[in-house]
């Protein structure tokens, strides 16, 4: 997959991240006091990771191709990093 196709991929991600994170904050919303904490954490947790995805994204997208060669791997293990957290999060 080329540079850009992997940043549209990468991007359309971030957005269901997105929407993840604004579901646990509309569940914040409604929940009792103690779950309220707990949910705000998991949100902080989840926004953390996403923004350092995107800064990564952000690195990939602006580099040259063969630099895009020596960060894709730093990528895949970043994407599959958040994508794990993500989904522990969801599951909690």
């Amino acid at each position: 997959m080329d540079r850009d196709a992997y940043v549209e991929k990468m991007k359309a991600k971030i957005d269901e991240w997105n929407a993840d994170i604004a579901k646990f904050e509309a569940q914040a919303k409604d929940a009792q006091a103690d779950m309220r904490l707990k949910y705000e954490k998991q949100i902080a947790e989840m926004k953390t990771q996403r923004d350092a995805f995107e800064e990564k994204l952000r690195e990939a997208r602006d580099t040259n191709q063969k630099a895009w060669e020596d960060i894709r791997s730093g990528m895949e293990k970043a994407w599959t990093d958040i994508s794990d957290a993500f989904s522990a999060a969801m599951k909690r």
